[in-house]
């Protein structure tokens, strides 16, 4: 019987000291992120699970916008820029949903039609645990 309750408060003892490794969670993209490019604006959104006990996130997209004639060719190396969109997304049951809009509105020399923006080279960031996502593109 003695040794019964030893076996038990040693595996309650064991079970208390490594919880807080499974509240800590593992922070992780889920799939890939819808990214979709709306007139001169582009859209990005995705999920993000593993994240515990935490109250919000911080993601940061950036990406690369580029003016592009009919031919798809770029005709100054200066009508590109980067752009960048950052916002906290509630955590709700180890879960969070975000969605950024980047939106190309400075590109130098002007960007007017007939010629075209054109995305690329999308970094997604949750700051909050220094974790990432990379895509080329274009969009």
């Amino acid at each position: 019987m003695r040794r019964l309750f030893l076996t038990l408060v040693t595996a309650l003892f064991a079970s208390i000291l490594f919880v807080p490794h499974a509240i800590a969670g593992s922070p992780h993209f889920v799939g890939d992120a819808s990214i979709v490019r709306v007139g001169d604006a582009l859209e990005v959104s995705g999920k993000l699970a593993g994240l515990g006990n935490e109250e919000q996130v911080t993601i940061r997209v950036t990406a690369l916008a580029e003016c592009i004639n009919p031919g798809s060719k770029k005709p100054q190396a200066a009508n590109k820029e980067s752009f960048s969109a950052e916002g906290q997304f509630p955590v709700q049951n180890g879960k969070a949903n975000y969605s950024l809009t980047l939106v190309a509105t400075t590109i130098s020399p002007n960007c007017s039609p007939p010629m075209t923006i054109r995305w690329s080279d999308v970094l997604i960031e949750d700051l909050t645990h220094n974790i990432s996502q990379f895509y080329p593109g274009p969009f």
